[in-house]
Order: C-alpha cells, then structure tokens, then sequence
C-alpha cells in the first residue's frame, strides 16, 4: 500500500468529523442570516429549513464520527458482573451489535433514498431534491462502520472491559499524584 494513501483512520475523520464540522459551521451562518434577516424586515424563508437539513446531516456524521473515537454509548453493566466468558465476548457483542445497527440503517436509508429519487420529491423552501438530504443515512452507515473497523484495529483497549482485579478509574486518582490534586475531600 503506498504511504500516500490515507489510513482507514484518517479518511473516516475527514468524511465524518470534517464534514460534520462544516455542517456546523453552516448552521451558524444560516442561523446568522436568519436573524439578520428578521432584524432587518426581510426574513428568509428558506433558512429554517436549511437548518434542519444541515443539523440531520451533522447528527448523522457526529455519530459516525463518536464510534471512530470509541465514544458511543455502552451497556456493560451485565458483561462486567457476568461471567469471565461474557467479559471476553464484550468487543464482539460490541462489534458485532454495532455493525448489524448500521448495516440495518444503511438498508433503511438506501431504501429511503429509492423512494424519494422514484416520487422526485424536493424540498418545500430549498431548491434541492430531498434525496440529497435522506443520502446522509446510507454515507453515515458506511462511514460509522469504516470507522468501527478503524477503532478495533487502533482502539481495542478503549472498546474491551477491564480485566478484573486492575485500578477503576477512583481508585488511579488516588494512586496518581497529579491526579489526587484534582479530588476534593
């Protein structure tokens, strides 16, 4: 593989954390247009929707983007009082469960995006297809599990559960001396 090739790692950030970043950046100049409009008796009708659309669009990325950086959100509680068998299944439950929820949401999507394209519908104040709106389920999906792939290969300790019997996270503050400054007493 050549070294210009960018890693999985840093394609998934550029098309999720970037591009959520720009969906961001846009709804702050929209949202700013909005209310300079209406400060000035000349409302736009059209930014409303143009909100809407770009924060579906960042939400979609921004969850793509949590699971390249193992920060979404995990049920452990029965894998970390179950038995030693089930501590060892929590990255493929993990994994595995992840990537069923996204390849589901990539069928519904595709299928979303079908339809609009067949029914050619458009969006009510914006000039654009609604497709291009419903697209961001089935991209979000690939790059979500682009990005599961990404954290397994490069953030495996962040996914697995904590060998039993190892510090918890209270009882390293203490045993840390930077970190025992921060606890108050």
């Amino acid at each position: 593989m050549s070294s210009r090739l960018p890693s999985l790692g840093a394609l998934v950030r550029i098309v999720a954390d970037v591009s959520a970043g720009l969906a961001c950046f846009g709804i702050l100049v929209v949202v700013l247009m909005q209310v300079a409009g209406r400060l000035l008796g000349h409302p736009l009708p059209w930014t409303e929707e143009a909100v809407r659309f770009l924060f579906v669009w960042m939400v979609f990325l921004g969850l793509a983007a949590g699971f390249r950086t193992v920060e979404s959100a995990r049920v452990v509680v029965f894998l970390a009082y179950g038995r030693r068998v089930f501590q060892h299944l929590a990255v493929p439950i993990y994994v595995g469960s992840s990537v069923l929820f996204f390849v589901l949401m990539g069928w519904t999507g595709t299928t979303l995006v079908r339809q609009q394209i067949m029914m050619r519908e458009t969006a009510a104040t914006v000039p654009i297809p609604m497709w291009v709106i419903g697209l961001i389920m089935p991209v979000s999906a690939v790059v979500a599990i682009l990005a599961i792939i990404d954290s397994v290969r490069h953030r495996h300790d962040l996914i697995a559960l904590p060998e039993p019997g190892l510090p918890q996270a209270s009882e390293a503050m203490s045993v840390h001396p930077d970190l025992s400054m921060r606890v108050q007493p």
